[in-house]
């Protein structure tokens, strides 16, 4: 999933690549993506990009007026094209082709990846995909941003300048759950998710299942800090970046996260992992635990 960094970086990537030029054509392809009627994607055509911004993890597109906002969700992403292909976009080889509707100026809807689809008056622009069978891409056309229910509950930014350590302790105070949840959470701290989640609590050294609300504050300076190096950090590694490589650029810049069986590359502790239904979470025992394994907090008591 795109975090705050990543969106950072398609930002700045589409700052460059869009202000200033007119969007001639937005052609849905998976009708499930659109979750606004009023005003319509044809509203944006032939209006000019006058900015582009991030919202936690949402991405927004002004129009000067009119809004194209999107969250990539957890499998979906933008694909810059200095070029986009003069013929229909073309489902998997494995999908029926038979019957086949063409539509929206020659892109099929169908089970591909491909959702959306913008064209710009130069011939460059971008399509949004989404891997998997689980849809839950989501674009919007708005006048305002904050009338999209995500970013109206969005908290504040955790590299905004007021963000201190005492408005992370003010956050946190009364929060009777676990770092790991209280860090994912939009509405507490915006743009932070299951990776950089990770990233902070092992450069914090600190335990996922330790409860928010126990935090010293020694903790809450540490974890502050560790907050803010490691989305910084992580921001200054995409900056610059093609948006087709911010992917790969993510993975490697990550020591514990995806990284379970693998070595902690600060003490060498083996990094282990606790699963759940539909996520997991990457830990290092050694450096976050006091050596102990964490069991799986649907069959064990919590370990602080």
């Amino acid at each position: 999933m795109p975090e705050l960094p990543e969106v950072a970086a398609l930002r700045d990537f589409l700052t460059e690549h869009l202000v200033g030029h007119a969007i001639m054509r937005v052609l849905p392809v998976a009708v499930s993506v659109l979750k606004t009627y009023d005003p319509p994607l044809t509203a944006l055509e032939g209006r000019t990009v006058t900015a582009v911004a991030r919202h936690g993890k949402f991405l927004d597109l002004d129009t000067g007026g009119l809004h194209l906002v999107t969250h990539l969700a957890r499998a979906g992403w933008l694909q810059w094209k200095d070029r986009l292909p003069d013929g229909p976009a073309r489902r998997p080889a494995t999908a029926p082709r038979r019957h086949a509707a063409r539509d929206f100026h020659g892109l099929k809807p169908g089970k591909g990846p491909l959702a959306l689809r913008v064209a710009l008056e130069t011939g460059a622009g971008f399509d949004l995909t989404e891997a998997g069978t689980t849809k839950k891409l989501a674009v919007y056309v708005v006048r305002d941003p904050a009338d999209v229910p995500g970013i109206a509950r969005l908290g504040p930014d955790p590299l905004a300048d007021a963000f201190d350590e005492a408005a992370l302790a003010k956050l946190l105070d009364g929060e009777r759950r676990q770092i790991k949840g209280a860090l994912r959470d939009q509405s507490l701290i915006a743009g932070i998710g299951n990776a950089y989640s990770d990233e902070i609590l092992h450069a914090a050294r600190m335990s996922p299942f330790k409860l928010a609300c126990a935090l010293t504050p020694d903790d809450v300076h540490v974890l502050h800090e560790a907050l803010r190096t490691t989305l910084t950090d992580a921001v200054a590694r995409s900056h610059g970046v093609a948006a087709g490589r911010l992917k790969a650029e993510k993975k490697s810049g990550l020591r514990v996260h995806g990284r379970a069986g693998q070595p902690c590359p600060v003490c060498g502790d083996t990094i282990r992992e606790v699963r759940f239904s539909d996520s997991s979470l990457q830990y290092c025992p050694t450096c976050q635990t006091g050596g102990k394994p964490l069991a799986d907090r649907r069959m064990s008591r919590l370990l602080k």
